[in-house]
């Protein structure tokens, strides 16, 4: 494989010594200086298509109802207990207020917005563009498609108060760890995450705490950022009561600064 010298060694005639060439960065081959050069002009123009993926998504849902969340395998069959379990948690949390947010797909996304219509609020699909073609589902209010999956997990966890997990794959996986580690860096405000049916989980759940958590690489407040039920009412009560915590929380925070205003606006007078 041919290496570039540089100018000082080609002038003199020398080669680089054999430290020189184990030493990364000292040597380049033409491929490599190529794929940079390559890089360099090409990934920029990638920015505006993001910018517009982003901004068309901030717009389409900036003024949904507080909303929830719900991930989930696209396999899910509609006679199947998971998405019969999404179809009626999803009808309970629209009843009580929430639009339902999911991926826009068939499964256990179709049954969320399937319950969120029947449920009588809205259906939010953010689908994303795949090798092999996934049709948004008949159910949806609004939807939004994707090409960059981490703009489309930016829509998941800026407009949702609550997330949860049916059973699932990669995919729900990729989507549930991206919240825990928000969620435990504070990135974002605490919102419940909750997954349904604790026999599917319960292996994953059980690694968390006898391996991560034993062996040192997560805290033991990390394991309560992962609640569990098997019950559509129970989890739609859960996700009330943390929306109303954070309503009472919010209504601390801002009165103080209310009084302050009214004070100033009398002293002003």
């Amino acid at each position: 494989m041919l290496k570039i010298q540089s100018d000082h060694d080609q002038q003199n005639g020398s080669q680089p010594t054999h430290f020189q060439q184990q030493r990364e960065g000292d040597v380049t081959t033409e491929e490599e200086h190529t794929l940079r050069f390559d890089l360099a002009v090409n990934d920029p123009w990638y920015v505006p298509a993001i910018m517009r993926e982003l901004a068309g998504g901030f717009d389409a849902l900036a003024h949904l109802p507080p909303s929830v969340a719900v991930l989930g395998s696209s396999r899910a069959k509609p006679g199947d207990a998971a998405y019969l379990a999404a179809v009626e948690t999803a009808r309970l949390l629209a009843r009580a207020g929430f639009g339902i947010i999911t991926g826009g797909g068939p499964g256990i996304m179709e049954a969320a917005n399937k319950g969120a219509q029947e449920g009588g609020n809205t259906s939010i699909g953010c689908t994303i563009e795949l090798p092999v073609e996934e049709k948004p589902n008949p159910y949806l209010d609004i939807s939004l498609g994707f090409r960059s999956f981490f703009v489309r997990k930016t829509m998941f966890i800026r407009y949702a108060e609550a997330f949860i997990g049916f059973p699932g794959g990669f995919g729900t996986m990729d989507e549930l760890f991206e919240v825990l580690v928000l969620l435990q860096t504070g990135k974002i405000r605490h919102v419940p995450v909750i997954l349904y049916d604790s026999r599917y989980w319960a292996g994953l759940v059980s690694w968390v705490h006898d391996i991560m958590l034993l062996s040192d690489r997560i805290q033991p407040r990390d394991i309560g950022l992962l609640l569990l039920s098997d019950d559509p009412q129970e989890i739609c009560n859960m996700v009330l009561a943390a929306s109303h915590l954070h309503s009472c929380q919010e209504h601390i925070r801002v009165t103080p600064a209310i009084h302050a205003m009214n004070q100033l606006e009398q002293v002003l007078r």
